[in-house]
């Protein structure tokens, strides 16, 4: 990923919360120069490891799980907020510019672990719908007949991918000058997209830390 200096986000609780908001990555291995890739919900274990563990599944039938190798990093993509940024919205005192897109991303490298154990995929598939389901009036229980439950567990691969490095690039306006800043912000807390308000709100966590 291209990341200058100044788009670039290391503080790790930022990083995992962008992760957690999203809980949902492209999951990329490479076959034979062939990229390969998933879309997948992930829950994120930030005590474990350096970086955190991520651990996901993916049904069995989609054949990327055997390109998983424990000796070989693969990249989960997690896609934050981002927006369109018109050059009408600065301060007209700073000069010539040009259309941008603001946004925020997430790359987490790691080896993938398989998860064979039923017991260990069915707890890891309980803590997700924990996860998901817990801002829900009436969350759903995963409270299944055994054999349809094992029958469903069976057609899925578990696996966790213990993070090795992960890269944060936020580009959030950091190469405007200042005076430009909190005019981006106002438009985009102006507009009733909710994508742009939750890039309104990461500029001022950026601006204001």
């Amino acid at each position: 990923m291209y990341l200058p200096n100044s788009f670039k986000e290391e503080d790790l609780p930022t990083l995992h919360k962008l992760i957690e908001e999203t809980s949902f990555g492209a999951v990329i291995t490479v076959v034979e120069g062939q990229p390969v890739v998933s879309h997948l919900p992930f829950y994120l274990d930030a005590s474990r490891g350096k970086f955190g563990t991520l651990l996901g599944h993916m049904a069995r039938a989609n054949k990327q799980w055997q390109t998983f190798r424990p000796d070989q990093e693969l990249l989960v993509i997690f896609q934050g907020p981002h927006t369109y940024i018109s050059p009408s919205w600065y301060d007209q005192s700073s000069g010539t510019s040009v259309p941008t897109w603001n946004y925020a991303v997430v790359h987490a490298y790691g080896p993938p672990r398989l998860i064979e154990d039923f017991e260990a995929k069915h707890d890891l598939l309980q803590v997700e719908v924990n996860t998901f389901e817990a801002g829900f009036a009436h969350p759903w229980k995963m409270e299944l007949p055994h054999d349809y439950e094992r029958r469903q567990i069976a057609a899925i691969v578990a696996f966790e991918i213990e993070l090795t490095r992960l890269e944060g690039k936020f580009k959030l306006s950091q190469n405007r000058p200042e005076i430009d800043r909190p005019l981006v912000i106002q438009t985009l807390e102006a507009s009733a997209r909710d994508e742009d308000q939750k890039v309104a709100a990461l500029m001022r966590e950026k601006y204001q830390s």
